[in-house]
């Protein structure tokens, strides 16, 4: 009876009223953010269009980069069944996309390409056919195996649904149809917009055979990126594509990744010129607003990389239509009221790699994103426009060859996204030497062993991310020294050979301390541990997690997190962000009690427990109890990192269970 009570409490008034002030919140922040319909700005030129998701006010969440037009009527705008064949929605469609682009009207054929996207879009495969039925593409359905749509874990207990992230899913999946029309889909749905939810899911969608991976989000860039390099964006043999950003000149993340093919765009227009379209810089001088570029604060160069004015990794490599008043049809219902016309980055990137679809399967050991800079010519120039002033200015201004905007120009054909393209048909082998591990004033030495395809290769060695005080040597690829601070480091070591060819491992360099040393930052890093604040802040949470009602009782004090309890399919997130500092030693705790109104006997509803990309632990209904049991882990590994301490409750709907936390901790000695 008192676990029945619970769950009446849970899913009733009290639940209602935080949804409905969580609906008004997107609509607000929605309203905010759109131009009125039909507005264009004199100075710029920029139509009315507004994005489709808000910016997150957490700066370790990543935004989707699609903007829609505010000021365009389609055919059958109120209506929210396929469109009649003979109805021409606004927006470029899939033969204005491959006239552009010189691109085959069949592509993709015999190839999978996955999209990344945070949250649940409930009409995606409704939404699909609506699409492709109108211009006339093959089915792409469940049933006929070519679409499928899994959660980041590879399973089908899909994220909590989002308007905003539902039109991002609508452009993305209609940008790979229009390109790539007999290429399978599968949808990765992350379950939060945080790096490490996305991260995870762009490594699902490879684990389910994706070679071509499209990621139309981005964030500020942050030290803890090059971690976030190896743990999700090191995939050889695969493409990943990422937006560069639609706020003007700056760089953003995942786009600075030199795992990735960082995508820029552009304003597309018909003309009548030979090629019969004429393309510039989708921004203005201005800046504030179009596609993002930038020198990386943080990223290594790749090799393939030989502009002079960044040290570093410089975004964008290649572009595509992105401007929203030269944008693309979509069709989208949930959160939409059918046909509309999209821009943003997130046009362009699920563009690009559907044409590296086209192209075919990269090589088992390439980097793709150097494939363009081996054949330049086989790119559209693009050599106008600006989305920013910046200093040197070919960051921000379009010129002849490569510029930050636009990268090496625009598809001409396939010619440029196809295998081989950097590496001169030679290979670089890299044989990973495992997990290493070392202890704090102790030398450490490891010999890197590499092969060339090709015979007398003189190769040199790289390495990023090695623990402080070990280095490689350049010419024989010995890494020595001796370690000088505890933690936990993602080490990849990078061979290249003389025609440019290269080849990577990874791997992790753990080093336990000495005995020695000393703690530079003991104690309480949590913020609000025990929830007395009565919000969230500093910890990211689902609406109405923080909660002070009697039904559960607090461990200590008044305030708890309850993760769901509903009784009904949901999804709760609790996290938290800090830096261990070097050389502590860390323990990361909380109280937690499960009530569960459950009588089965298997883990329908869970709670996972994650410090990174590392699960500590699992929970389920099979760990119901009557009160608070203290939970301790050992996060020592982490020092000199920063790490996102995450729960994520999940309920199938079958009944309710409640996962209560109290009294947080992460301790430092």
């Amino acid at each position: 009876m008192h676990t029945q009570i619970r769950s009446v409490l849970r899913s009733g008034r009290f639940r209602a009223s935080t949804a409905t002030l969580a609906v008004g919140a997107v609509v607000a922040a929605g309203l905010a953010l759109a131009a009125p319909a039909g507005a264009v700005d004199s100075a710029t030129g920029q139509v009315g269009a507004k994005r489709v998701c808000a910016l997150p006010a957490d700066p370790h969440l990543m935004a989707c980069q699609a903007l829609v037009r505010t000021d365009v009527v389609q055919p059958h705008a109120f209506a929210h069944s396929a469109v009649s064949p003979d109805a021409t929605p606004s927006g470029f469609g899939p033969g204005d996309l491959q006239s552009a682009y010189k691109l085959p009207a069949n592509g993709g054929s015999g190839q999978t390409v996955a999209i990344v996207d945070a949250q649940d879009d409930p009409n995606a495969e409704s939404d699909l056919a609506a699409y492709r039925t109108q211009f006339g593409l093959p089915a792409c359905t469940t049933a006929n195996g070519c679409f499928k749509k899994i959660d980041q874990n590879g399973g089908t207990s899909y994220p909590t649904s989002d308007t905003g992230w539902a039109g991002e899913i609508s452009l993305d999946l209609d940008m790979v149809s229009a390109v790539a029309p007999n290429a399978h889909i599968v949808l990765v749905e992350a379950t939060s917009a945080n790096m490490s939810d996305l991260g995870t899911a762009v490594n699902q969608a490879v684990a389910q055979g994706a070679k071509f991976v499209s990621n139309s989000y981005g964030g500020a860039e942050d030290p803890s990126d090059t971690s976030a390099d190896s743990q999700y964006f090191n995939h050889p043999g695969v493409v990943i594509t990422a937006s560069s950003g639609d706020s003007g000149y700056g760089a953003q993340y995942p786009a600075g990744s030199p795992g990735v093919t960082s995508v820029g765009g552009t304003s597309l227009t018909r003309d009548s010129s030979s090629r019969g379209w004429s393309e510039s810089v989708w921004g203005t001088s201005s800046g504030g607003e179009g596609t993002g570029s930038g020198c990386s604060a943080y990223e290594p160069k790749p090799s393939w990389q030989t502009d002079s004015g960044c040290s570093n990794r410089t975004i964008a490599d290649v572009s595509a239509v992105a401007d929203p008043a030269t944008g693309v049809a979509v069709y989208q219902t949930y959160g939409g009221s059918g046909w509309a016309v999209y821009g943003g980055t997130s046009a362009s990137s699920p563009i690009i790699a559907s044409v590296y679809a086209d192209a075919g399967t990269p090589g088992a050991n390439d980097n793709p994103a150097s494939y363009p800079y081996a054949h330049t010519s086989a790119l559209n120039d693009v050599t106008s426009g600006a989305n920013g002033t910046c200093s040197p200015s070919y960051l921000c201004t379009a010129g002849a060859g490569y510029d930050g905007p636009t990268g090496l120009g625009t598809p001409n054909g396939l010619a440029a996204f196809t295998a081989g393209g950097s590496t001169g048909g030679n290979t670089v082998t890299v044989t990973g030497p495992g997990n290493q591990s070392g202890t704090v004033g102790t030398a450490a030495s490891l010999q890197i062993h590499a092969t060339d395809s090709a015979t007398g290769q003189s190769l040199s060695y790289s390495a990023s991310g090695l623990p402080a005080g070990l280095s490689i040597n350049a010419s024989s690829g010995l890494i020595s020294g001796t370690p000088t601070t505890a933690g936990s480091s993602n080490v990849t070591v990078t061979v290249k050979d003389a025609t440019g060819a290269t080849g990577s491992a990874s791997f992790t360099w753990t080093v336990a301390g000495s005995g020695g040393g000393t703690c530079a930052k003991p104690g309480q890093l949590l913020g609000n541990p025990g929830f007395e604040t009565g919000s969230a802040a500093p910890w990211s949470a689902s609406a109405g997690v923080i909660d002070n009602s009697s039904s559960e009782p607090a461990h200590s004090g008044s305030w708890k997190a309850w993760l769901d309890g509903y009784g009904a399919p949901h999804t709760d997130t609790l996290s938290q962000t800090v830096t261990v500092p070097a050389g502590c030693k860390a323990s990361f705790s909380f109280w937690l009690h499960v009530d569960t109104a459950k009588t089965s006997t298997t883990a329908d509803d869970t709670l996972t427990v994650q410090a990174g990309s590392t699960t500590l632990a699992t929970y389920s209904n099979l760990n119901a109890g009557n009160g608070y049991v203290q939970k301790t882990f050992d996060l020592s590994s982490f020092a000199g990192k920063s790490v996102t301490v995450k729960f994520t409750g999940t309920e199938d709907g079958n009944g309710q269970t409640s996962f209560v936390l109290d009294d947080t901790a992460l301790k430092t000695s």
